[in-house]
C-alpha cells in the first residue's frame, strides 16, 4: 500500500466515523422531535378545553356584574324615593303637629294656673316637643332646588 492509498484510506474511515456520527445525532434529534410533538399536542388537547372553561366563566361573571349594576340602580332609586318621602312628611305633618304641641302645652299651662298649681311639662312631654321643633326646624331649613333658595345662598353667600 502507499501513502496515497493509505491517505485515502484514512479519509474514508473519517468520513464513516463521521456520517456515522451524524446518523446517531439524526436519530436522537427524531425522537426528541417526536416527543416534542407529542408533547404540544397533548398540552393543546388539555389547552382549549381550558380555554373553553374560561371564556364560560368571563361570560358569567359579566351576567352577574350585569345584575349587579341593576340592583345597584334600583337601590339608587329607592333610597332617593324614600328620601323624598321623608322630607315630604315632614314638610307636610311637621308643622302642624309642632302647631299641635305647642296648643296642648298652652292648653295645659292655662289650665294649670286656673288651677293655681303651676306645673312644669313632664320629661317625656319635653323630649317629645323638643323633637317636634326640631322636625320643624328640619323642615324649615331643608334646602329646596327652587329660585327662592337658590336666591336666599346667593344671599347668605
Amino acid at each position: 500500500m502507499s501513502v496515497g492509498e493509505l491517505a485515502g484510506l484514512l479519509v474514508a474511515v473519517f468520513w464513516a466515523v463521521l456520517v456515522t456520527l451524524l446518523a446517531v445525532v439524526l436519530v436522537r434529534l427524531s425522537r426528541v422531535l417526536k416527543e416534542a410533538t407529542v408533547l404540544v399536542s397533548a398540552v393543546t388537547e388539555q389547552a382549549v378545553p381550558l380555554l373553553v372553561d374560561a371564556g364560560t366563566a368571563v361570560r358569567s361573571a359579566n351576567q352577574q356584574l350585569e345584575r349587579v349594576d341593576e340592583i345597584t340602580a334600583n337601590v339608587q332609586d329607592a333610597a332617593a324615593n324614600a328620601n323624598a318621602l321623608s322630607s315630604t312628611v315632614a314638610a307636610t305633618l311637621g308643622g302642624p303637629l309642632v302647631k299641635v304641641a305647642a296648643f296642648s302645652y298652652g292648653v295645659r299651662k292655662a289650665v294649670s294656673k286656673q288651677n293655681g298649681t303651676a306645673a312644669l311639662p313632664q320629661q317625656s312631654e319635653r323630649e317629645a316637643l323638643a323633637r317636634l321643633v326640631r322636625a320643624e326646624v328640619r323642615a324649615a331649613t331643608a334646602p329646596r332646588g327652587g329660585l327662592l333658595a337658590k336666591v336666599r345662598r346667593a344671599v347668605r353667600g
